[in-house]
């Protein structure tokens, strides 16, 4: 089958790298995130990622750290989970190179664009942690900027259900099973895919997406090379 998509942004959540421990990183779902990109990485495809930071900072917990103070904690939570992701890709002989967006010299190198397409065209996996360098923007949002300045095909979200649904499926069996979306829909339906800022940013730059279970083995590859396996949004 030919491979659909050539250059793919991934957003893989901070919970998805922390698996049933629900803080941290487990490293057997680390491995299992590690293995699908290098299968697709192998294949051909050019492959950058943008980790959330979940699993260890979720945003502002009382009135004694501001809204930006816990943006920044956010932020680095996020270089956490780029570090583990670069590394768990160097361990099985995948290329792999950590950019961020706040300067951590010792750590990573700080993201530029350019450079940024020349890792890519080398065949390199690109990690964008740090978010966007500025509070007030979620890893979503991270994301879609990213995709649009590397040029992906598909920004590909790496959900924990199938597909993007009318309401949640886990609470309410008569929920709706979306295949395709306009991003359009995202905002009237308000279906909870991404933040606003993420999907209109989508929108103006004209960024698919394509919402997938990351957990199920094989279903990377599946969604590269074409099969319906989730929700396009275009």
């Amino acid at each position: 089958m030919s491979i659909k998509y050539k250059r793919v942004l991934i957003k893989i959540s901070g919970e998805a790298l922390a698996g049933e421990d629900r803080f941290g990183v487990n490293a057997e779902e680390l491995a299992k995130v590690a293995a699908q990109i290098k299968e697709i990485r192998d294949a051909g495809v050019e492959v950058a990622v943008v980790c959330g930071g979940g699993n260890f900072f979720r945003g502002r917990t009382g009135e004694n750290i501001d809204r930006p103070t816990a943006d920044y904690m956010g932020m680095l939570a996020t270089v956490m989970n780029g570090l583990a992701v670069q590394d768990a890709l160097l361990s099985i002989d995948c290329p792999a190179k950590l950019m961020t967006a706040i300067e951590i010299r010792d750590m990573a190198e700080g993201y530029a664009r350019r450079k940024a397409l020349d890792y890519l065209d080398e065949g390199k996996v690109v990690v964008f942690g740090g978010g966007t360098g500025s509070p007030f923007f979620t890893t979503d949002t991270t994301a879609a900027l990213r995709a649009a300045e590397i040029g992906a095909d598909v920004l590909l979200l790496a959900k924990n259900i199938d597909a993007v649904y009318s309401a949640d499926p886990r609470t309410n069996p008569d929920a709706e099973r979306y295949t395709e979306l306009t991003y359009m829909d995202i905002i009237d339906k308000d279906l909870k895919v991404m933040d606003l800022t993420a999907a209109t940013l989508c929108k103006d730059t004209g960024t698919k997406i394509y919402v997938f279970a990351f957990a199920t083995e094989g279903n990377l590859m599946k969604v590269i090379n074409g099969e319906n396996v989730g929700t396009l949004i275009q």
